[in-house]
């Protein structure tokens, strides 16, 4: 039997928690996305495990497994940060670094941005620059 879910074509949550760390250690130092002061604040006071332990979950959930996502909402999250659609065109520039770091087929990939995408409107509030 092939494996049906994308859970289950990514590995797992060994695999999933892998491939989060790495992403959340890049974006915490991604220039483009810390020159917003609140974006760069929340960075400096959510420590990284439990900013990582809250996004494997997410990931887990999104993607077919077990996991329950027990974090606050996306809007909630990000909502006095005033994202802008140029730092969510970073951040997905560094999503896709990662992605293309642990060589994740391009049918996960695709399904993994649909996921994240779908998140875009909840995220970004901020004006355009």
């Amino acid at each position: 039997m092939h494996p049906t879910s994308l859970y289950e074509r990514l590995g797992g949550i060994y695999n999933i928690a892998t491939v989060v760390d790495d992403f959340i250690d890049r974006i915490m130092v991604d220039d483009r996305l810390n020159a917003n002061p609140r974006v760069d604040e929340a960075h400096h006071r959510v420590l990284p495990p439990g900013f990582k332990y809250l996004v494997t979950e997410m990931v887990g959930e999104a993607t077919g497994g077990p996991q329950r996502y027990t974090g606050r909402t996306m809007k909630d999250s990000h909502r006095d940060m005033l994202i802008t659609g140029d730092e969510w065109e970073a951040f997905i520039d560094d999503f896709n670094q990662t992605l293309e770091k642990f060589k994740v087929p391009q049918q996960e990939r695709s399904e993994l941005l649909v996921i994240v995408e779908s998140t875009r409107d909840s995220i970004v509030v901020g004006p355009a620059s």
